[in-house]
């Protein structure tokens, strides 16, 4: 076929790609290292006998002092084997009878308060040992522990002092902390769960407004004779803190403005440790720096304008990705990426790509500039590509300006965007050319749980643009793309607030594509829509379901839809969760030109998932019930 303009083009875009390798910039020595400064956290001090004084149970081949034998429920029998004091003295061989018996008396002590943190104050444990040892045989201790009934928390007062009593801004986080305190009247009292109590309300209060916030009265008055517990907690908040002047160390490249852009910190709002993690992450995620680091100074005099304190280490000026990969709707595949930080003379990141496989070949470079105050970022792109499209080979550029704006749950868009694509059968009819001109707006939201491994949650993306042809007719048209994808989890928490994930969620996915534009009217074949392949309609080949003419040939459609519903199961291991997961599932999608004639093709199958560092590896065995063939799919990774 001749597609020289598309080898001339290709010619050219390799020169643009490789145009920044040779711009003879400085290398900039990497900033030093320095020393982690962590965002604020403010931990209570636990003392829990039970975790700081473990037992060293000896494990030598040497004929033990005595072996000890407990009695007791299996919560116990686990806690004192574990942590009693008196297994350290298993290994003296020339213990006497009447040393034995003396750490016998503090043993029990020992074990008194053990069973303490777990809420048993008035417990029964007897103590006995058989006689001398004989030449052959070995002293044996007996402990029989009758716990008791445990003590049950009987009241609860949780009090605040400092600002927080008195500021109106200050009842929904007073009422959060009271409302979720975890050790509430007609609990079991145990020393953890004491301080797992404390250890909340404190962070709570310093998570918001308060980060110096303290414990300054702690009691537990525990009543043996009637097995309850009166506990009270004083949070002391301290002063309340905003934000004042990001001050940024480590930069050498950079200025302090783009920090603040990124950072998106407004001095004078409230302190707020989750917008400062948030804060962290959007440096992290921006390429420019490979680590950051925020924290409050809350040491200075002024509260009411702290510091923010941001430590970062650059990213690389220039880096070079070589990937090489393959899947089961375009085979072998081979890429190499280059990226620009700051191109010289424009300021703007450079990332250009070149991407090989069987079906397709593309080079593209796109030009991004630092966001502004908003967070909005100016770009520009151009995409030269060859593909194969049903039964067409397809030559096509696409050139975009406009701006975006990303965030963690929200990605927008507008842009001017330039079409052209030149079409052929692969019998070698001959071609057809379109050119377009069209706005767009893109939107896109994520409501997921977790991600790159969603379990619950959807997501909804959305692409509207109008435009004309080209050439010698300017005929206007419009254009509509729509996505949505959900995962329902097939079981509920119980009283514990625990899900049983066994059972498995639901993954639901659809797709509608609309272009509106008079009939007869020639649109570059990549703004029309064709179906299938392992992300799309499983069971049948990528690209594959089209509009099928006379003669066999299959092209691309103005209409589109497609649905999935598959039921995903978490395989078990000895009753134990693991990374696999099956999956059963039918997927149906169809092409038309007319959205009456749209007549679905389905496949049905199952497969396996595997959750690797990159996202999940997705391995399907799909039949296409209109081909009645089986065809493998293999997909990596999870893109919205």
């Amino acid at each position: 076929m001749n597609t020289r303009w598309f080898k001339t083009a290709l010619g050219y875009g390799a020169a643009l790609w490789l145009a920044p390798l040779l711009v003879a910039a400085q290398t900039l020595p990497e900033p030093d290292g320095v020393a982690p400064a962590t965002p604020p956290e403010v931990m209570a001090t636990l003392h829990d006998s039970a975790a700081s004084s473990p037992a060293a149970l000896d494990d030598s081949s040497a004929t033990p002092a005595f072996t000890l034998v407990i009695s007791a429920p299996d919560e116990i029998k686990t806690l004192l084997e574990r942590h009693l004091e008196l297994q350290r003295y298993r290994s003296l061989s020339d213990l006497s009878n009447d040393e034995l018996d003396r750490l016998l008396d503090m043993a029990r002590i020992d074990a008194q308060k053990l069973l303490a943190t777990q809420g048993y104050f008035s417990p029964l444990i007897t103590l006995s040992r058989s006689a001398e040892a004989q030449a052959s045989a070995t002293r044996e201790v007996q402990m029989v522990v009758v716990p008791g009934e445990p003590v049950q928390v009987r009241q609860v007062r949780l009090q605040f002092s400092g600002p927080i009593t008195t500021d109106p801004e200050d009842a929904a986080q007073r009422a959060l902390i009271t409302g979720t305190w975890l050790l509430p009247a007609g609990n079991r009292f145990t020393q953890a769960a004491w301080s797992a109590a404390k250890q909340q309300a404190l962070q709570q209060l310093t998570s918001q407004r308060y980060p110096t916030g303290t414990v300054s009265v702690s009691e537990a008055d525990v009543d043996p004779e009637t097995h309850s517990a009166r506990l009270t907690l004083t949070l002391d908040s301290g002063p309340a803190f905003r934000l004042g002047t990001l001050v940024s160390t480590g930069l050498k490249r950079y200025d302090t403005d783009l920090v603040r852009r990124l950072a998106r910190l407004p001095e004078g709002s409230d302190y707020d440790l989750k917008e400062l993690v948030a804060a962290q992450q959007r440096l992290t995620r921006s390429g420019y720096f490979n680590t950051a680091f925020i924290r409050l100074d809350t040491s200075g005099a002024d509260p009411q304008a702290a510091p923010v304190l941001v430590t970062l280490r650059e990213a690389p000026l220039q880096k070079v990705t070589i990937g090489v990969g393959a899947s089961s709707d375009s085979g072998a595949r081979i890429s190499a990426e280059h990226l620009h930080q700051m191109v010289p003379g424009l300021g703007w990141r450079a990332l250009s790509k070149l991407s090989l496989d069987q079906d397709t070949q593309s080079l593209s470079t796109e030009l991004t500039a630092p966001p502004n105050e908003a967070g909005w970022r100016w770009n520009t792109s151009v995409l030269l590509q060859n593909e194969t499209s049903g039964s067409t080979e397809v030559s096509s550029q696409r050139w975009r300006a406009g701006s975006s704006k990303e965030q963690e749950r929200i990605d927008r868009s507008y842009y001017l965007e330039y079409n052209r694509a030149d079409s052929i059968s692969t019998d070698n009819t001959p071609s057809n050319q379109a050119e377009s001109l069209s706005a767009n707006y893109a939107f896109t939201l994520r409501e997921f749980d977790a991600l790159p491994f969603p379990t619950s949650g959807w997501a909804l993306g959305l692409e509207v643009g109008g435009g004309t042809t080209l050439g010698n007719e300017h005929i206007p048209f419009g254009r509509v793309l729509a996505r949505w994808q959900a995962y329902v989890p097939l079981t509920r928490a119980d009283d514990s607030g625990l899900t049983d994930l066994r059972a498995g969620r639901l993954a639901l996915r659809a797709q509608l594509g609309a272009v509106v534009v008079k009939d007869g009217t020639s649109l570059p074949s990549t703004l029309l829509f064709l179906a299938g392949g392992a992300s799309s309609v499983r069971g049948y080949a990528l690209r594959s379901i089209g509009i099928t003419e006379a003669d066999g040939t299959v092209n691309a459609g103005r209409y589109l839809a497609t649905g999935t519903v598959e039921w995903q199961r978490p395989i078990t291991h000895n009753g134990r969760l693991t990374d696999w997961e099956g999956a059963l599932f039918v997927d149906a999608g169809s092409v038309a030109n007319k959205a009456a004639r749209l007549d679905a093709q389905v496949g049905v199958g199952g497969g396996v998932r595997w959750k690797t560092p990159v996202g999940p590896l997705q391995i399907d065995l799909a039949y296409g019930v209109a081909l009645q063939k089986w065809r493998l799919h293999l997909n990596v990774g999870f893109v919205f």
